[in-house]
């Protein structure tokens, strides 16, 4: 039936008509992904010293979701889930390979922007959207109109900045001044003056609503800007460090080491060894005030056209991301750092300055477009809509946030406390009330036993399997040893 469906409206879409009529006095959509950034944004406080004044203006404009997790930490299932409306334990992708037409479940899914397109709106997008774009019609079918840029940043140094670093060296792997004295270099740049450029047109064409989105690389690795973004974060200033207390992985199971066992990121060990932590962090933080730059640029250039008062703006990272939190940096865990991310709406029928602490889901971003763009409900979306909270932030949810890494590894987000499973049955619980940070494991105590089983309720009891042609970060079990990105897991061989 889902192939029937989809052959039916792709007939639609090649004639270039909606399938439910157009509405030229719905609104238009710019849908922003930033890949990486994890909650240091100023509105989210999560770093002291963080200059972010564009995002922040957008909260100021909207609402923003403070307690919202990823489906996945990890870009491809990321993105998959959030533009799909399906988890990776429905999907099966869990990891930076396959890509969803190549999987069966997926492979006819209408996927977020496909699905405004059948309602008559322009679509457009530039930058990384998706984690991966393809080739074939199939697989460039999601939008109308296709940018230049599908990611990266645009060249490396003739030699890595840092050196030589371990777990593979991978070319990606370095940070710092980036050897240009102008930011037009720069892919991010390159997509947000796209951005500029198609909305000046965008606003001559106002036979139809738009979907527009932009997708930003940085703070990805490598963790490159130039001179201007470095000097807001001063050398010769003290310099906030994420908390990493030298014992803070003697509660956790040992299994967690398995979800990022071999990574191109460096230990937090190598960051002091080669007195590297603060160069990284302060990297990590420039790449952040110039991505954030760029947001401010298509903001300004979407209300220089006018067309903000019937524009709903979406903002949204893909995961997190440690820069030395559990002795690690990179993303691939199912702590705080790595699963919660910024999530802001703003524009036309969201009121200004909100804050939402619920905890909430990227899954939930599909729905809420629909219902705030007023299209049809789509069935089999398991998201929910975000409107409720957007028209009082205060308005309760049930549900939980769950964050998946590879079958059988969870995290359940609630208001106050996360839980999280592991494959082998191993458990963390952390109470956000008294240890933000996570830092003391109180799964092993019988007096939260409750609350554990609390969480766990939301869980199924089994995930979709690997789906075929999955790779890069996988994790499975095999004739009862468990295998990292097809090697056999050695616990001896662990890199601290």
């Amino acid at each position: 039936m889902r192939q029937i469906c989809w052959k039916v409206l792709s007939f639609f879409l090649l004639l270039g008509a909606p399938v439910y009529g157009q509405a030229t006095d719905r609104p238009n959509v710019l849908f922003i992904a930033i890949d990486d950034l994890n909650d240091w944004i100023g509105a989210l406080n999560g770093h002291p010293q963080v200059k972010t004044p564009n995002i922040d203006r957008l909260a100021k404009m909207g609402v923003l979701f403070a307690n919202a997790h990823t489906q996945a930490t990890l870009c491809n299932p990321s993105r998959v889930s959030i533009l799909t409306g399906l988890r990776p334990e429905t999907t099966g992708i869990y990891n930076l390979a396959p890509h969803h037409r190549d999987v069966a479940i997926t492979r006819d899914v209408v996927t977020l922007p496909q699905y405004f397109e059948s309602q008559g709106y322009r679509t457009l997008s530039n930058g990384k959207i998706f984690h991966s774009i393809g080739t074939t019609p199939e697989k460039r079918a999601e939008f109308q109109e296709w940018g230049s840029i599908g990611g990266g940043t645009a060249g490396h140094p003739p030699q890595k900045l840092v050196g030589d670093t371990h777990m593979g060296n991978h070319p990606l792997l370095d940070w710092g001044v980036y050897p240009e004295t102008g930011d037009s270099v720069r892919n991010d740049y390159k997509v947000a003056t796209w951005a500029e450029e198609k909305l000046a047109l965008l606003k001559e064409q106002s036979d139809r609503p738009f979907f527009l989105a932009v997708g930003f690389w940085l703070p990805h690795v490598p963790l490159f800007a130039t001179r201007k973004w470095f000097d807001l974060y001063p050398e010769e200033e003290p310099l906030y460090l994420p908390p990493a207390p030298p014992d803070d992985r003697d509660d956790v199971p040992p299994f967690a080491w398995y979800l990022h066992w071999y990574l191109p990121e460096v230990r937090l060990s190598w960051l002091q060894e080669h007195h590297q932590w603060e160069s990284k962090v302060r990297s990590y933080l420039a790449t952040i005030s110039f991505t954030d730059a760029q947001v401010g640029r298509v903001l300004d250039a979407l209300e220089r056209n006018g067309l903000t008062e019937n524009t709903i703006v979406v903002l949204w990272s893909d995961h997190g991301f440690h820069l030395g939190e559990k002795g690690i940096t990179g993303k691939n865990t199912l702590w705080e750092r790595s699963t919660h991310v910024p999530l802001l709406f703003a524009g036309k029928g969201i009121p200004g300055g909100g804050v939402c602490r619920q905890p909430v889901e990227l899954l939930d971003i599909y729905p809420t477009l629909l219902e705030l763009a007023g299209l049809p409900e789509k069935s089999g979306l398991e998201g929910v809509s975000l409107v409720p909270q957007l028209q009082n932030p205060d308005t309760p949810r049930e549900r939980p946030a769950i964050t998946t890494h590879n079958p059988g590894n969870h995290s359940v987000r609630s208001l106050r406390w996360r839980y999280i499973r592991y494959a082998d049955g191993s458990e963390e619980l952390y109470d956000h009330l008294q240890d933000p940070h996570e830092h003391h494991n109180l799964a092993g105590r019988k007096a939260y036993r409750e609350i554990k089983e609390d969480h766990a309720r939301w869980l199924r009891a089994k995930d979709a399997p690997h789906a075929p042609g999955s790779k890069h970060r996988k994790l499975e079990k095999k004739n009862g040893h468990w295998y990292w990105e097809e090697q056999l897991i050695v616990a001896e061989e662990l890199i601290k």
